[in-house]
């Protein structure tokens, strides 16, 4: 087990940095954040009007609202919501519930598909990625679902840290570029973007210390 998931970190890392199949994988990640997004909006009352998943890994999500609290949580949910998962998978797999991995995979890429992406690259994503994933459960060899399983989570908890981390140089260098950071500083007022996206990569780094101990046992 540990194995598998120091090979399946060093490939996500190296994969995610390659221009295309890289960005391709890597929008896994990006589906869960705005899903964060999408679900939090819906909890404090909101709505969701629509996702756009894109081929360089960014997202949006347009969501309204009817409180100020409602957007400041929604805003604030999409890298808590994703490092969260890329916790969650790792002690789903050192607890060898990888089923549970499964149904969770295939719900979000369901309400994603059903209810809220709605851009052309976003829905070819889902049906592409989609298919890959039935493709891999059908093909019945508990091995390679075992390995493909375990590269996702890696994937998810790459993903969740460096996207963490550029969210957080750029609030320092364009805070105003800085996505979400920038949007919580606008909704809070007095705290600045370069305060946000250095709670995001913090959070970001506890859940991967979670993670890796799950494994691990540190």
């Amino acid at each position: 087990m540990k194995t598998q998931v120091v090979v399946g970190l060093i490939l996500a890392l190296l994969l995610t940095q390659m221009p295309i199949v890289g960005k391709y994988f890597a929008i896994l990640n990006t589906m869960i954040h705005e899903s964060g997004h999408s679900l939090m909006a819906l909890i404090t009352g909101g709505e969701v009007r629509r996702i756009s998943l894109l081929p360089n890994t960014a997202g949006t999500t347009l969501t309204g609202h009817t409180s100020w609290i409602g957007h400041f949580l929604t805003s604030i949910s999409g890298y808590v919501f994703a490092s969260f998962f890329g916790f969650l998978f790792f002690y789903l797999i050192a607890k060898g519930q990888y089923k549970w991995m499964i149904y969770i995979l295939l719900a979000f890429l369901s309400v994603n598909l059903i209810f809220w992406v709605r851009n052309v690259y976003g829905l070819f994503w889902i049906v592409t990625f989609g298919a890959l994933f039935i493709f891999l459960l059908r093909s019945g060899n508990q091995m390679f679902i075992q390995y493909a399983l375990v590269f996702f989570a890696s994937l998810i908890l790459v993903e969740s840290v460096t996207s963490a981390f550029e969210i957080m140089w750029i609030s320092f260098v364009s805070p105003m570029q800085a996505g979400d950071a920038a949007n919580l500083s606008k909704a809070t007022g007095f705290i600045p973007a370069p305060i946000w996206g250095v709670g995001f990569f913090v959070q970001a780094l506890y859940f991967a210390l979670l993670a890796v101990r799950q494994v691990f046992r540190i």
